[in-house]
């Protein structure tokens, strides 16, 4: 398969665009609009800024601005200055209304530090985290972290060393807006991008946009830092603790009016990495190096050209039982990923924007299994390449917020299994295997506001997978949001249908042969197809922000993973069927006496299966009668946490999380394991603007329970122990 040059220099860029737009109209005490007052849009946590003026009509519209929090200042000779606060969500067009005061031009401006939050007229339930919320949640900063989401999201856990959202692991990353595209399922358990990387993350969960197709439990834009929010300066992170665990980064950055860059390299290691089978942590050493690159150059008020690459290296040690270790067994995991993404934003006029973004993603993954292990020693070497591109065309009006474009990659796997059967079972086998597939998507949507109070959204989303089969999608896309007058609630709801591609891999030859010789077969895999509806309210208040939401989504040819015998050995599957639904609640604080926030993430939820395997590795057993709970179903999940600034530079925040239990794979019925509770604690204190120093614990108790007895590395898993470090974080200037 050979893709066109000319389609690869298409744009990744969809609804969730690398921008958003902003609009705003400026009024007198009398209501009358007021012409050419200049209107300053300025980034809560950098530099980054621009100027516009109003129109004849008091109106004003500033496009192409990144996702982030915003402080919007209005001044016009006569008025006093007035002032707000707005969060710019990716694809979002939020409208701000300025009524100027009669006064002086000096008179102070006062601007309540609202939750941060996006737009509640959204149909799509999301969290915005911010650089500062990541650095200040214990243990959210350290490289193999996913507390920037767990914490914050809720329905996210995890579990046999994935992250899962609503019941489901197949959720889409994304750089800048970027998607970064990977079928591949549970063959990597590295993290994506460092956390201190990240500026804001957005994550959504549900109600998605026709601009997103694939993997579509949760997704998790990151924004990342960009080198506004430095004049010439730099950081170096240390960090020491138990477990001989070191996480270091160096980063710097810096902006001109035209060009903004950051660049950055960590490292981390730990004797404490992968979720072990038991109380004791043996052979789990972990090791990474990484980097990443942002350059913004704005070549003129049309056009910007924007490059981010990242790379990582992580290699595991899978943890062991004491037998194991007894034994002298050493399996490894090792994985790398290195992404390229160029963005050229282009505005015709205001309210047209052009985004192009070429792509390409490696991602590797390789397990290597003891030539010792019992009943069967694995090797399973896999790595993909992933290049592809997108365009978008995106016109806000002041009525319509409208997107359409197409998305496309071409993806290239190379896979190695080796096998060796210590139990006499079968000669020892490997064999390569080379895949090729393809995906084209078209999508169209619209956001229509036909009055203040209300918006309706339309869209459609058409997909043709083309790899071991062919398969095609249309999945139309409706929802709404209506802002109770008054009262400021804002009621949303959705329907919708995705799809999501199969993954490449197959077994065939030698494998297949010892796969049926263990009473198993291979059904090739299709792509899952998903139906969801939900709805939800958001109800603001004094600053705070109480969000519920209910979910309900059925799947057919749902994914999940199996292994060949007792073995690392991962192969993808589907379940003909789960039905995933539940509540989720979530609730931010403002900035409460400027000194801090507190927060909460609950989720009531059900993952259940239904039918046989009908895709990948199975022994063609009967399906069980009704509905089965699947391994990572958890019907509560509760965070709640704060972050607070005290007096003479010190500072403190701390997170609890209470989980009910995942399902007992152990039990002959349908049962969870027992609930648990942990709990997360920093102290920090910065010495000048340049040295701060902080002291961390996770899981403070050392509790230690049976978290999952799924079958996944080392088997079942056990809940982190405590970890304590120190971190020193120094700035410098050049």
């Amino acid at each position: 398969m050979k893709l066109p040059f000319a389609v690869l220099l298409l744009c990744v860029a969809s609804w969730a665009v690398v921008t958003g737009s902003m609009r705003g109209v400026v009024h007198d005490p009398d209501h009358r609009p007021v012409t050419n007052a200049k209107v300053v849009v300025k980034a809560v946590a950098s530099d980054y800024s621009l100027t516009v003026a109003t129109d004849p009509d008091g109106s004003f519209e500033v496009t192409a601005i990144p996702v982030g929090a915003y402080r919007i200042t209005v001044m016009r000779e006569g008025f006093a200055p007035s002032a707000q606060e707005v969060v710019v969500a990716s694809g979002s067009a939020p409208v701000v209304h300025f009524q100027l005061k009669l006064g002086a031009v000096s008179q102070s401006v006062n601007v309540s530090e609202e939750a941060l939050v996006v737009n509640p007229e959204q149909m799509t339930p999301t969290v915005m985290v911010s650089r500062e919320e990541i650095e200040s949640t214990p243990g959210a900063d350290l490289s193999n972290s996913f507390n920037m989401i767990t914490d914050f999201v809720p329905g996210a856990w995890m579990t046999h060393d994935q992250l899962h959202v609503r019941g489901g692991h197949q959720v889409t990353w994304a750089i800048d807006g970027v998607p970064i595209p990977n079928t591949n399922i549970a063959s990597n358990v590295g993290p994506q991008i460092d956390p201190k990387d990240v500026d804001y993350l957005e994550a959504e969960r549900g109600g998605y946009s026709a601009a997103y197709g694939d993997r579509t439990y949760g997704v998790f834009d990151v924004i990342p830092r960009t080198g506004f929010e430095r004049n010439n300066d730099g950081e170096v992170y240390t960090t020491l603790g138990t477990f001989l665990q070191s996480n270091d980064q160096v980063n710097f950055g810096g902006h001109t009016q035209k060009f903004a860059y950051f660049a950055s390299v960590n490292g981390n290691r730990s004797n404490y990495g992968l979720g072990t089978p038991g109380p004791d942590v043996l052979h789990d050493r972990v090791w990474g190096l990484g980097g990443l690159g942002s350059f913004i150059y704005n070549h003129d008020a049309d056009n910007q050209f924007r490059l981010i690459t990242s790379a990582r290296r992580d290699d595991y040690q899978i943890p062991n039982t004491p037998d194991q270790q007894d034994a002298g067994i050493r399996d490894v995991e090792r994985e790398r990923d290195v992404l390229g993404n160029f963005s050229w934003v282009h505005t015709f006029q205001p309210g047209l924007l052009l985004t192009v973004s070429p792509f390409y993603h490696y991602n590797l993954a390789n397990y290597d299994g003891d030539p010792n292990d019992y009943p069967i020693s694995t090797t399973q070497h896999r790595y993909s390449q992933y290049a592809g591109s997108q365009i978008t065309l995106n016109e806000v009006t002041a009525r319509h917020n409208a997107s359409m474009g197409i998305y496309q990659f071409g993806q290239w796997d190379r896979e190695f299994v080796g096998l060796i059967a210590n139990d006499g079972s079968a000669p020892p086998l490997s064999q390569i295997k080379r895949s090729e597939g393809d995906l084209e998507t078209a999508f169209l949507e619209d956001q229509f506001k036909p009055v203040s109070w209300l918006t309706l959204v339309a869209g459609v989303r058409l997909t043709h997978f083309s790899g071991a089969i062919s398969e095609n999608a249309a999945d139309p896309r409706l929802g709404g949001t209506f802002r109770i007058p008054h009262l400021n609630w804002v009621l949303r709801g959705f329907w919708g249908e995705y799809y999501q591609a199969p993954p490449l891999s197959t077994v065939t030859g030698p494998l297949l042969d010892y796969a049926i010789s263990q009473g198993l077969g291979f059904i090739p895999l299709r792509g899952e197809r998903d139906q969801e509806h939900q709805f939800g309210l958001n109800i603001p208040l004094r600053g705070w922000s109480f969000d519920v939401n209910n979910y309900h989504q059925r799947a057919l040819n749902y994914f999940d993973h199996n292994a060949i015998g007792n073995s690392n050995l991962f192969f993808p599957l589907t379940v003909y069927g789960a039905r995933l639904y539940g509540w989720e609640v979530s609730v931010r604080s403002p900035r409460i006496r400027r000194r801090g926030e507190v927060y909460l993430a609950y989720a009531y939820a059900h993952a259940e299966g239904q039918g046989a395997i009908s895709g990948g590795l199975t022994d063609f057993s009967p399906p069980a009668s009704g509905y089965f709970l699947l391994d990572h179903d958890q019907r509560h999940t509760l965070h709640a946490g704060f972050n607070w600034v005290l007096p003479l530079g010190f500072a403190a925040s701390g997170s609890v999380y209470y989980g009910s239990g995942f399902t007992d794979g152990a039990s002959d019925i349908p049962a969870h394991l027992p609930g648990h509770t942990t709990a997360d604690f920093t102290a920090s204190r910065s010495f000048s603007e340049r040295i701060t120093v902080s002291l961390t614990a996770l899981n403070i108790a050392n509790r230690r329970f049976l978290l999952d007895n799924s079958q996944t590395f080392g088997g079942t898993h056990y809940a982190e122990p405590r970890q304590i470090y120190g971190q020193v974080r120094y700035r410098f200037h050049w």
